[in-house]
C-alpha cells in the first residue's frame, strides 16, 4: 500500500460497502434454492436419478410415499385395530391420497402397517413436509391407547426428517464456527480488539460467498444442498482466518521496520501475498476438480467450496489490510509493535522441533513415515456403507418406524422398489419383473407422459444384501428395454457405486492439478512430489484413525460412501496449502543464499507459529461438524480435522523439514536452485522469529 494515496484504505472500505449492498438481495435468497431432495444428491447418470426425474413428469408430479405403523408388544388388540382404522380413515378423508390405504398385518399380529401415498405435494419440499406432518398429526391422535406405538415412516417421512435436520444446521453451524474462531483468535493474539478484525472480515466474506453461490445457481444451475452450503461457511471462516493469521503476523513484523502503517502493510503483502495467492489457488483448483464427479452432491460442493475460498481470499487481501491500516498500531494493544523495536528473542517450540529433526533427519523421516502407514491400516476397520436409517446421530420417527418394520416383517420388503418403463413396453417389463428372483409382489401404477410406474416389493428387507441382489437382477433383466430401476434402496446402491467411480476419476485430476501448481510455484519437481506424497499419507492416516473410532467409539453403523473422495480432496488441497507457506519461506531463504538444510530450519522457526495457529483454527472449524446431527457430516468433519492436525504438527514440522535436511539442494531438482551454490549470505532479517502471537 505504501506509495499509493493515503485515501486508498478508505476507497477499499467504500468499495466493500458497495459490494455488500449489491450482494445483500442475493445472499438472502440462498436458502430458497437450497434443496436436500434425493435427486439433489444422486448420481447424474444413474438409473435412480432417471426414475426420480421421470416421476416428476408423471401426472401429479412426484409422489410422497409414507408408511403408518401401529405396534404393540404382545399383540395388537381389537381396540387398537379400530383406533388405527379410524385414524387412517381420517387421513384418507382429509388429505389427498393416490389410493385408499390398505392394512398389512404381520404374521405375529403385533404390527399393522398402512402404505400412504400422495402426489399433491409434487416437487415442493415445503408442501411435502406439511403433508408428512399432517399425516403424523392424525396418526398420533388422542384416542391412541396406552402401550400402542404409532410411527410414520417411509421415504417421504425420511426426507422430511432429513430436511428438518439440514434446515436446522445453518444457525448452529454459523454460531458455533464464529464462537470457536473467536476463542482461538483471542488466545492467539492476546488482544481485546485485534481478534475482532479478521473475524468481522471473515463474516463479510461469508455473506459475499452466499450471494455469489446464489448467482451461480441462477446462472448455471449449480446444485446447492445443506451439506455444500455448510461446508462453504466452514471454508470461509477456516481458510479466511488462516490467511488473516499469515498477513497479520507479517504486518506486525513490518510495523517494527516501517513508521507508517500502509508502508508496513505493503511490505507485508509483498512478502506473504504470493504464498497466500498460491495456497488459495491450490485449494480452489483442487475443490473445482469435483466438477468431474458424477455425484450431484459432490459436483455441487466443488464450486461452492471454491467460491468460499476465493471470497475469503479477496476479503483478506483487500478489506483486512484496509481496516488494519485505518486502525493503525493501536489495534495490537496491549502488545503494540513500536517502530524500530525488536521482538523478544526466545527459543520457540519450533526451534526445538527443528533442532531435533536436524540431528537425525533420516531417522525422523523413517519413523514418521512408518507411523503414518501404521495409522492408515485402521482404514481396514471402517464400517460398511451407511444405510439411510443409520445416517442420523439421534433416532427420528421415520428411522424408528423403519426399525419397527424390519423387526416385524423380516421376510419381506417394506419399502417399494420403483420401476419406470416406457408405456409401449410396460406390459412386457411387468412380466420380466414378475419373473425376477427375489421379487415378492408387483403392482402396475400410474401412467403418463409416455411412461408407466411399476411398484415392486422385494422379499429381502430394505438395503439388505438380498434386496440389493434383487435390484441388480431387475436391472439385468430389463436391460435394453428403456426401463429404469429406482427408489430409496436403489438410490443408496447408486450412491455407493458412483462414489467408487468418482474416486477413480477425480483423484488423479486433483493430484495432477495440484502438482502443476506446485511445480509452477516452486520451480521444482522433487519438492512438489514430496508435498503431495505427504498429504496423501496424511489422508490415509486420518481415515485410519476414523476406522479406529467410528464404530468402536462413536457407535456408527456405517461410513458415508462419499467420505473417501471428499476427505481426500479437502485434505490434499488444504494440506498443500500449509506446505506452500513453509516451502515458499524455505525458497526465499535459499534465494537469499542459505543452503536448503539451513533454509528448512529457518522456515520452520519463522513460520511454525503461524502455521500451527492456522492449523488449529482450520481443524477447529471442521471439528464443528462433529457436533452436527448427521453421521456423514460428523465423519467428514472428524477426518478432515484429524488430518489437518497431523499435517500441521507431524508432517510440516518433522517430515518436510527432515526431508529438506536430507535432500539438500536436490529438493529443488531440476530447477536452477538444485545446481547453484548460495550466492550471498542469508539475510539477517530472515532470522527474526515470526509468530502469530507477537
Amino acid at each position: 500500500m505504501g506509495g499509493l494515496p493515503r485515501k486508498l484504505p478508505w476507497t477499499l472500505l467504500a468499495l466493500w460497502i458497495g459490494v455488500i449492498a449489491l450482494a445483500m438481495p442475493f445472499a438472502g435468497k440462498l436458502g430458497d434454492v437450497q434443496h436436500d431432495r434425493a435427486v439433489d444428491y444422486l448420481p447424474a447418470s444413474a438409473d435412480s436419478t432417471q426414475v426420480a426425474r421421470i416421476q416428476d413428469r408423471l401426472p401429479g408430479g412426484e409422489t410422497t410415499e409414507l408408511v403408518v405403523v401401529y405396534h404393540r408388544d404382545g399383540g395388537l388388540t381389537a381396540a387398537d385395530k379400530r383406533v388405527a382404522g379410524r385414524q387412517i380413515a381420517a387421513v384418507e378423508r382429509e388429505l389427498k391420497l393416490v389410493a385408499a390405504p390398505e392394512a398389512v398385518p404381520n404374521r405375529s399380529g403385533d404390527t399393522l402397517m398402512y402404505p400412504v401415498a400422495s402426489n399433491a405435494p409434487g416437487q415442493d419440499e415445503k408442501l411435502r413436509d406439511t403433508f408428512v406432518n399432517d399425516v403424523r398429526d392424525r396418526a398420533h391422535g388422542t384416542d391412541t391407547a396406552a402401550g400402542m406405538k404409532v410411527q410414520v415412516g417411509g421415504p417421504g417421512a425420511l426426507a422430511t426428517d432429513a430436511s428438518e435436520v439440514y434446515q436446522s444446521l445453518d444457525g448452529p453451524l454459523l454460531y458455533t464456527t464464529v464462537a470457536v474462531v473467536a476463542l482461538l483468535l483471542i488466545l492467539i493474539y492476546r488482544s481485546p480488539f485485534l481478534w475482532l478484525v479478521p473475524l468481522a472480515v471473515a463474516g463479510v466474506a461469508d455473506f459475499l460467498s452466499m450471494g455469489v453461490a446464489y448467482g451461480l445457481n441462477q446462472a448455471f444451475g449449480t446444485t446447492i444442498s445443506g451439506q455444500s452450503s455448510g461446508v462453504m461457511t466452514i471454508l470461509v471462516f477456516g481458510a479466511g482466518t488462516d490467511y488473516a493469521l499469515l498477513i497479520v503476523s507479517r504486518y506486525r513484523e513490518e510495523l517494527r521496520r516501517f513508521e507508517r502503517p500502509y508502508d508496513a502493510m505493503r511490505a507485508a503483502l509483498r512478502g506473504c501475498g504470493p504464498a497466500v495467492l498460491a495456497s488459495s489457488a491450490t485449494v480452489a483448483v483442487g475443490l473445482s476438480c469435483l466438477l468431474a464427479a458424477d455425484l450431484n452432491s459432490s459436483r455441487g460442493m466443488g464450486p461452492l467450496g471454491a467460491v468460499g475460498v476465493l471470497c475469503a481470499l479477496v476479503a483478506m487481501l483487500t478489506l483486512l489490510p484496509a481496516v488494519l491500516v485505518l486502525l493503525g498500531r493501536r489495534v495490537f494493544w496491549p502488545i503494540v509493535p513500536a517502530f524500530g523495536s525488536r521482538p523478544k528473542q526466545r527459543r520457540s517450540l519450533f526451534s526445538v522441533m527443528g533442532a531435533s529433526a536436524g540431528r537425525r533427519p533420516l531417522a525422523v523421516l523413517g519413523v514418521g513415515t512408518v507411523l503414518l502407514g501404521a495409522l492408515a491400516l485402521g482404514a481396514l476397520n471402517l464400517p460398511g456403507s451407511l444405510k439411510q436409517e443409520d445416517s442420523f446421530t439421534s433416532t427420528p420417527e421415520s428411522v424408528a418406524a423403519m426399525k419397527t418394520l424390519a423387526a416385524a416383517y423380516p421376510d419381506t420388503g417394506t419399502q417399494p422398489i420403483t420401476v419406470i418403463a416406457p408405456t409401449r413396453s410396460a406390459g412386457r417389463v411387468v412380466e420380466e419383473v414378475r419373473g425376477t428372483e427375489g421379487v415378492a409382489d408387483v403392482e402396475r401404477g400410474r401412467s403418463g407422459s409416455g411412461w408407466t410406474e411399476i411398484s415392486v416389493v422385494a422379499e429381502g428387507a430394505p438395503q439388505s444384501a438380498a434386496e440389493t441382489a434383487t435390484i441388480t437382477a431387475l436391472r439385468d433383466r430389463i436391460d435394453g428395454q428403456g426401463a429404469y430401476v429406482g427408489g430409496p434402496s436403489a438410490e443408496q446402491l447408486d450412491l455407493k457405486d458412483t462414489n467408487a467411480r468418482d474416486r477413480l476419476v477425480v483423484v488423479p485430476i486433483v493430484l495432477a492439478a495440484v502438482l502443476l501448481i506446485l511445480v509452477a510455484l516452486l520451480r521444482s519437481l522433487i519438492a512438489p512430489l514430496l508435498l503431495l506424497a505427504a498429504v496423501v499419507a496424511v489422508w490415509g492416516a486420518a481415515l485410519g484413525i476414523g476406522g479406529l473410532v467410528f464404530g468402536p467409539l462413536f457407535g456408527f453403523a456405517g461410513t458415508d460412501p462419499g467420505l473417501g473422495l471428499l476427505s481426500f480432496v479437502f485434505l490434499v488441497a488444504l494440506g498443500v496449502d500449509y506446505g506452500i507457506f513453509l516451502m515458499h519461506r524455505m525458497r526465499e531463504e535459499v534465494l537469499g543464499g542459505a543452503e536448503t538444510g539451513a533454509a528448512a530450519l529457518t522456515a520452520l522457526r519463522t513460520t511454525g507459529g503461524v502455521i500451527a495457529s492456522a492449523g488449529l483454527v482450520l481443524a477447529a472449524t471442521f471439528a464443528v461438524l462433529t457436533n452436527m446431527p448427521l453421521v456423514q457430516l460428523v465423519e467428514l468433519g472428524f477426518v478432515i480435522a484429524v488430518g489437518v492436525l497431523l499435517d500441521t504438527f507431524l508432517v510440516r514440522t518433522y517430515l518436510v523439514t527432515s526431508a529438506g535436511l536430507a535432500l539438500g539442494r536436490r529438493m529443488w531438482w531440476p530447477g536452477p536452485l538444485s545446481r547453484t551454490a548460495p550466492a550471498t549470505p542469508p539475510a539477517p532479517s530472515a532470522e527474526r522469529p515470526v509468530t502469530a502471537g507477537r
